[in-house]
Parts: structure tokens; C-alpha cells; sequence
């Protein structure tokens, strides 16, 4: 009997896996993903059985790997964070449902929320909100009253999947929503492609963004700045945003 590893690989940058990862990836027989992340991970894939797969075959994707891990050690692979918009739920599920003996280990990695901040300087800090502008397996109606709560709490809300070809929409009406709770200048951070070639990071207003969102595609993250987040500058140019922790409130620094 095998084992079956969810390996998430982070942001896209090997650098950015964890020694977790890397050692699953060695360890297993067979790399089991979609196309896109196992193309990132090539130096360390090659000279395995490689079964490449598209976007909208997660179901099938893990029920091929429930059945190899019978007896192959399997990596499935996932990007960013495994339980984060990710395959780890789809995969348990099927394990639960048809097969379940098999040994499964779910391997955590960066997601593309902290992957941004980083980028960004310090935008999260504390209590912050992620949520997907997706509705392919969510309703837009529920993903509506998501972000009405998250904006209504006051703190950064980051978003997944904000625009893509088939929703390009959907982001504006996100913005539309977030000016109902926030100021117009709330900064926002826009990370394209973090860790990946290509990456672009842009801090804007809320409102500069709800004006024209042309420089967001499906390959973003976007951080909207809770009620108390700033931006972080140096003798008046824009270095990133910081949303402070709260150590102003019991500090002298």
C-alpha cells in the first residue's frame, strides 16, 4: 500500500516550497497535477511517471490518484496552500467516499494571499478575510453576501480569482460593494504573478481601482485595506501598505 501526499507548491517559485514538498515529490513514484503547476516544478519531477491533467478535471484528477495510491506513493500536486482553494477537500472527499483505507498526508504550503502581503509589505497583519470572485463552483448570490459581512468588519479582505475572461465583472461589482464599507482612498495592492515571471506589484485607491481595473487578470491577487490599513511611504513615494497590528495602542515607539 502507498502513500498519497497533497502536496501544495506554493506560489509557483521553488524557493517557496517547503522541505516537506520537496521531499514528498522525491519520495513519491507517481506526480499526479494540473499541467500549469507541474510545469513550475519540472527540475524536480523529471525521471517520475508524470500524469498531467486541465483545469476542470479535479474529480477525476483525484480519483486517479485514491486508485494509484493503492500501491504507489502519489503526489498530487496543488498550488499555493493545498486547503486553500485548493485539492485537498476534493481529495478527502473522494477518499472518504471510495476509498478509504488509502494513507493520505496533506502537505501545506504559501498561499497566494500571504505570497501578495509579502510583496506588499505588511497589508494583513491581523485578522484579514480571503475569499474567491469565482462563482464556477460558488454562487454569485452567496459570494455577494460574503463580501458585504467581510467589508462590514473592517478588516483587509483579500481576493482570489477576481477577474477572468468568462467573469470579467465580477471584480467591479466586488469594488461597488467594498465602497458601500470603506473610504475611497483605502489603499489595495495588486500582485501579478508573485513569484513567478512577469510578477508586477501596484498599490492604488479603492477608488483609482473602481475607475479602471484593466491592470487585474485571473493571474492576481488583490489586498483591499481594512478600515485602519495605510500606506507605507518614504519621503512621500509609495513603497507598499501596512495595516498596523495594533501596537501603536499599548507602545511608545
Amino acid at each position: 500500500m502507498g502513500t498519497l501526499w497533497i502536496v501544495s507548491s506554493g506560489p509557483g517559485s521553488l524557493q517557496q516550497l517547503t522541505p516537506a514538498a520537496i521531499k514528498a515529490i522525491a519520495t513519491a513514484d507517481v506526480i499526479i497535477g494540473n499541467a500549469f503547476y507541474l510545469e513550475m516544478l519540472e527540475p524536480l519531477i523529471r525521471n517520475k511517471q508524470v500524469i498531467r491533467s486541465s483545469m476542470g478535471k479535479e474529480v477525476d484528477r483525484a480519483k486517479e490518484a485514491a486508485r494509484l495510491a493503492a500501491d504507489h506513493n502519489v503526489a498530487m500536486i496543488t498550488g499555493g496552500d493545498a486547503g486553500v482553494y485548493g485539492m485537498a477537500s476534493i481529495v478527502l472527499e473522494v477518499v472518504e467516499h471510495e476509498f478509504p483505507n488509502t494513507d493520505v498526508e496533506v502537505i501545506p504550503g504559501v498561499t497566494a494571499a500571504t505570497a501578495a502581503a509579502s510583496r506588499l509589505g505588511s497589508p494583513l497583519s491581523g485578522d484579514y478575510v480571503t475569499l474567491s470572485l469565482s462563482d464556477l463552483l460558488t454562487p454569485w448570490e452567496m459570494i455577494e453576501k460574503r463580501l458585504n459581512l467581510a467589508f462590514q468588519m473592517g478588516v483587509p479582505v483579500a481576493l482570489y480569482n477576481p477577474k477572468s475572461r468568462g467573469r470579467p465583472l465580477n471584480l467591479g461589482k466586488a469594488i461597488n460593494i467594498a465602497m458601500q464599507y470603506r473610504s475611497p482612498e483605502t489603499p489595495v495592492g495588486v500582485v501579478k504573478n508573485v513569484f513567478r515571471d512577469g510578477e508586477e506589484a501596484f498599490c492604488v485607491t479603492l477608488a483609482s481601482l473602481g475607475e479602471n481595473d484593466e491592470l487585474v487578470d485571473m493571474h492576481s491577487i488583490l489586498i483591499i485595506g481594512g478600515e485602519e490599513t495605510r500606506f507605507w511611504e518614504d519621503n512621500g513615494d509609495v513603497k507598499g501598505i501596512i495595516t498596523p497590528r495594533g501596537y501603536h495602542r499599548k507602545y511608545v515607539y
